[in-house]
């Protein structure tokens, strides 16, 4: 994970609209640990990271400037009824980032 994670973090969330106290809330951590991962002074775990890009819709990758999945990922969709394709990208590249971290951490998927 990138050592600058503190900054993006912090840029995410001033970009959804987002005080630290939201964002903490959101996220599932204190508002002193989010300070304090944004001033550098803590590292992030990946869950809190994962959490956090969630709760900015932001992605992983976004976060961590670990553009890995979203440079490698292909994929093909078909809009109907209104779809917001952006959204669907921000989506799935969610999942595909979880499924490499899964993956990194040899939690096997389950059916």
């Amino acid at each position: 994970m990138a050592t600058s994670v503190g900054p993006l973090i912090e840029r995410a969330r001033v970009a959804a609209g987002l005080s630290q106290r939201a964002l903490a809330d959101a996220a599932g951590i204190s508002q002193p640990t989010l300070s304090r991962i944004i001033s550098g002074d803590r590292t992030a775990k990946m869950p809190e990271v994962v959490a956090i890009a969630w709760a900015t819709g932001h992605t992983v990758a976004q976060l961590t400037e670990a553009g890995a999945v979203a440079d490698r990922v292909q994929y093909a969709a078909r809009a109907t009824s209104d779809s917001d394709m952006d959204r669907m990208r921000e989506s799935l590249l969610h999942f595909m980032e979880l499924n490499d971290y899964l993956d990194d951490q040899a939690i096997p998927a389950t059916v």
